[in-house]
């Protein structure tokens, strides 16, 4: 999955926050919905600016993320 795609960070675009690619949407967004115990269909109904494979995409990067980290 390209992470481009997914998520973007430019300083020009709300600070600089990591955000959903092409969106104003903060990617900690999504985290605080899901640690809420929201789904990613109400994140996704509030968001539309954000696609369905943008927000599993994200989901599937921070795994293979932490997956790294973990046998590092």
């Amino acid at each position: 999955m390209d992470v481009h795609a997914v998520v973007s960070r430019d300083p020009e675009v709300v600070g600089g926050a990591l955000v959903f690619s092409g969106t104003r949407v903060h990617v900690k967004t999504l985290v605080d919905y899901l640690k809420a115990g929201h789904t990613i269909e109400a994140f996704l109904d509030d968001f539309p600016s954000v696609s369905r494979e943008q927000a599993e995409g994200y989901l599937e990067i921070s795994l293979e993320a932490a997956d790294i980290a973990h046998t590092a």
